[in-house]
């Protein structure tokens, strides 16, 4: 296995995290910043506006230039968000090294094509990657607290060396072969987290937000089931382990975006203040015209979209959520 040096695309809060833990493990470790001033803050200062508290640990070298960032990496972990994945990948593909290990911690699916990050990566490179998931709030990790996520491919090796690169005493890394369900878990929980908070924002109370996990995590089963991923997926760690962790974290963005809509703000006014992309936004909009094409219902995913858009206001979508026919569960 390659114990070669790391690079990190992006520098979010998930992607100075993993620099910490890939640095700490032994890898020499590169941050590849896609913005030049942010990139020189952090190299600077150590620090990042989006990880309040967090210090990047010294031998973590951050830069702006990508043939440097990239020069020699035998490990990339590309943690650059949906919306902005396709432009970054078509920059850097040239300059990764034919045997490089691919990570892909990406939550979300692409616009308008609805593909998932290693889709995007297959297509602009022929590559597979390995995508890794699971309920890793940011902050926590950044403080060593116990957590798990898990690491899927096709390719077994290339699972083995996911392990060895981010398996702390701390976070534990497991192994799956079902990186479509992975992808697709990781993806729709965002936009069943928007609605977690919308329910938070008008104080719907604890067993409308238990009512909405349970129906939600069906929503993104029968979406990933129609697509091709195992069931399974959706009750591990992928599924309704980061579901859980992100609808009810005070500090996920998703749910947070949800209940500042919830309580009144517009979606545009939130956005303009956020530091960190809210992947569930724009997955909600893709999923819900992609749905729609596969004739595959789903409700709650599309209430959350109508919101977003100002179709309609979240009491108005729980109302009509709480009248539709009756069904079964398993419905």
């Amino acid at each position: 296995m390659m114990r070669g040096p790391v690079t990190i695309l992006g520098d979010g809060q998930l992607g100075v995290v993993l620099a910490m833990i890939a640095s700490e493990n032994g890898f020499d470790t590169t941050i590849w910043s896609p913005i030049a001033s942010e990139s020189e803050s952090i190299r600077r200062t150590r620090a990042t506006t989006r990880l309040p508290g967090f210090v990047l640990p010294a031998p973590v070298a951050v830069t702006h230039d990508e043939r440097a960032a990239l020069e020699g990496a035998s490990n990339v972990i590309c943690a650059i968000p949906s919306q902005y994945l396709r432009s970054v990948v078509t920059k850097v593909r040239p300059l990764i090294h034919d045997d490089a290990l691919i990570v892909s911690t990406t939550k979300g699916l692409e616009h308008g094509s609805a593909k998932r990050a290693s889709a995007v990566w297959l297509e602009l490179t022929r590559r597979e990657v390995v995508v890794v998931s699971g309920p890793n709030i940011a902050s926590e990790l950044a403080q060593k607290r116990p957590a798990a996520m898990i690491a899927a491919s096709s390719v077994e090796e290339d699972v083995k060396r996911t392990q060895l690169l981010l398996m702390t005493p701390w976070l534990r890394v497991y192994c799956g072969a079902d990186p479509l369900g992975v992808e697709l878990a990781g993806a729709l929980k965002n936009v069943i987290a928007l609605a977690a908070g919308m329910l938070d924002g008008i104080d719907a109370g604890f067993n409308a937000k238990s009512m909405l996990l349970s129906r939600g995590l069906a929503e993104m089963m029968r979406y990933g089931s129609a697509l091709g991923a195992h069931e399974a997926t959706f009750f591990g760690l992928a599924g309704v382990g980061d579901l859980a962790t992100t609808c009810f974290c005070p500090q996920g963005r998703n749910r947070s975006c949800g209940e500042a809509i919830g309580r009144g703000a517009t979606l545009d006014e939130y956005l303009a203040k956020s530091l960190c992309v809210v992947e569930g936004v724009e997955t909600a909009r893709v999923v819900v015209q992609h749905a729609r094409s596969l004739s595959i219902e789903l409700p709650i995913i599309e209430a959350v979209a109508r919101v977003l858009d100002g179709a309609l206001s979240v009491r108005d979508a729980m109302q009509l959520l709480m009248v539709r026919d009756a069904s079964s569960e398993r419905g």
